[in-house]
């Protein structure tokens, strides 16, 4: 096989490792472990410029890692001002019209590319065993992002101009994979997101909730939720239009995404028409009873509404074996309709109301399609 050849099928090995990322760290990796491969490297790494902090931060170390280079570092960062290559060549040389074109630089100073000596990344090289690195910037929808680093160890084969030119190739490959990856998340973003309030929706709940369920059986971990069902919304919607309609659900939203930041973890979402949640893994129930509370009164603050029917259902409570995630559901949607139909201002708990606690027993009953149209109307608070 040609140089070419082989150059070809690294550049489709890197493409092809970036697409099936999942996440932006395995496409981070797949970036790095790519295009180490592809230039017969010891050691790669990738690096975003972080402009309103001033530094470049190390995103992601493969290969050959030197003592104190965790694969995923927390907090590897270096100022610009100690890479003057980094703001002059892949700010300024690019917004005037430059090449984005890798250099090379070695553990005796620059080899290849236009940058200029850089005695950072010099000491590096020496202080770490590796006789040269080739850095390639990244662009990235017209903005320099970061760059690519690819290092060999001391005793083999210095990079050159030509390495310099294919890592240029590389890093352009790098970008659009970072742009394919930035839309997935953003779809998948989209996905767990209600596009009304900004909230998480009843997919992202379903599934988180899943999760907790399964920590709680398995670790005991408490878990909580909290759901309301914003009072009044059909009238206003009548009466005023669904603008104004829409301006409550958003407000409502704001005020859930307050209280639940009162605790750690939580996640609030609406889900759907004028049902939103809270659900809490970890906190004791009676925090949460009072976070709940103090959304009640919240909501009877704001403009135009009527308040908030609110139910709490957790494993702390008196409710019984929670073994799925759709009990705990049940249990919290039947101590809101119980909320709804007594017009309690204040949260109905799950559980708290004696042995024969009416609401666990409303949510024991019989799923609403096996239920008579009677029993559904009771079910729901009405007569």
């Amino acid at each position: 096989m040609s140089e070419d050849d082989t150059r070809l099928a690294a550049v489709v090995a890197l493409a092809q490792g970036m697409a099936a990322a999942r996440t932006p760290r395995e496409s981070w990796r797949a970036a790095a472990l790519g295009a180490g491969r592809a230039l017969t490297g010891s050691f790669a790494a990738l690096s975003v410029w972080e402009r309103d902090l001033g530094q470049l931060r190390v995103l992601v170390n493969v290969g050959d890692r030197a003592a104190g280079e965790a694969e995923f570092p927390e907090a590897e960062a270096y100022p610009v001002h100690r890479f003057p290559e980094i703001t002059e060549f892949l700010h300024e040389r690019w917004a005037a019209g430059g090449e984005p074109n890798a250099w090379v630089e070695t553990a005796q100073g620059l080899a290849a590319g236009r940058p200029g000596y850089c005695h950072q990344r010099v000491a590096a090289l020496r202080r770490r065993g590796r006789g040269s690195c080739v850095v390639a910037p990244i662009v990235l929808h017209g903005r320099a992002w970061g760059e690519l680093y690819v290092a060999r160890s001391t005793g083999t084969r210095v990079f050159d101009r030509d390495d310099a030119d294919f890592a240029t190739v590389l890093a352009a490959v790098v970008s659009a994979g970072l742009a394919q990856t930035e839309r997935l998340e953003e779809a998948r973003r989209l996905a767990f997101t209600d596009s009304l309030t900004g909230l998480a929706n009843r997919r992202a709940v379903d599934v988180r909730l899943e999760e907790a369920v399964e920590r709680h059986r398995v670790q005991g971990v408490v878990v909580s939720l909290v759901v309301c069902d914003l009072n009044g919304l059909k009238r206003v919607n009548d009466t005023r239009g669904h603008a104004v309609g829409d301006r409550l659900l958003e407000r409502f939203g704001s005020v859930l995404s307050l209280c639940g930041a009162m605790l750690p973890g939580a996640l609030a979402a609406r889900l759907g028409g004028d049902e939103f949640c809270l659900l809490v893994v970890g906190s004791p129930a009676d925090a949460v009873v009072k976070v709940a509370d103090d959304l009640c009164r919240r909501a009877g603050e704001l403009e135009f509404g009527d308040g908030v029917a609110c139910g709490v259902a957790s494993t702390a409570d008196p409710i019984g074996p929670v073994c799925s995630a759709r009990r705990l559901f049940r249990l919290a949607d039947a101590a809101q309709y119980r909320a709804k139909a007594v017009r309690a201002a204040r949260p109905v708990v799950a559980g708290r109301q004696g042995p024969d606690d009416p609401v666990v027993r409303l949510a024991d009953e019989p799923e609403p399609h096996e239920r008579t149209s009677a029993e559904r109307r009771r079910f729901r608070g009405r007569p």
